[in-house]
């Protein structure tokens, strides 16, 4: 049996340049993540919680 990932609307940062850079997608429940350059890589999952807990860190003076 194949198994194939869900369509999921991509979108990159805009705070990318042309390397180095992130795609996130948003789901109900999750907020993944995964490297632009490689698709069909790993993508992190995370709770809507966790994401804005690390937005919140990341955002800290």
């Amino acid at each position: 049996m194949e198994h194939h990932r869900p369509l999921i609307a991509w979108r990159k940062s805009s705070k990318s340049a042309d390397v180095n850079c992130v795609e996130v997608s948003a789901t109900a429940d999750h907020v993944l993540v995964r490297n632009s350059r490689d698709r069909n890589g790993p993508v992190l999952a995370f709770t809507r919680a966790e994401w804005s807990d690390l937005l919140r860190q990341i955002k800290r003076p």
